[in-house]
């Protein structure tokens, strides 16, 4: 593999570690660079994979904190009926 494909994958793992606000961020900023054009095809496509990246960590919080909404209200429900 090429350093260049080291580097997108080391970035691309980076995102694992993101929180909500930061990869939500980042993403806008890929969105606007993107929406500039000017860059080369191979940029534009690390851009663009990297941008997919952090739409979904957000997708992961998301999810993660409908998860914890729902689970309080069902305790909450459940408390309720008690």
């Amino acid at each position: 593999m090429t350093d260049a494909g080291e580097t997108a994958e080391s970035g691309l793992a980076e995102i694992s570690g993101f929180g909500y606000e930061r990869a939500r961020d980042e993403l806008v900023n890929v969105v606007k660079m993107l929406e500039q054009g000017g860059m080369d095809l191979d940029d534009s496509l690390a851009l663009w994979e990297r941008g997919e990246a952090l739409a979904a960590r957000c997708e992961q919080h998301l999810a993660g904190a409908r998860t914890r909404v729902e689970d309080a209200i069902s305790r909450s429900e459940a408390d309720e009926q008690v």
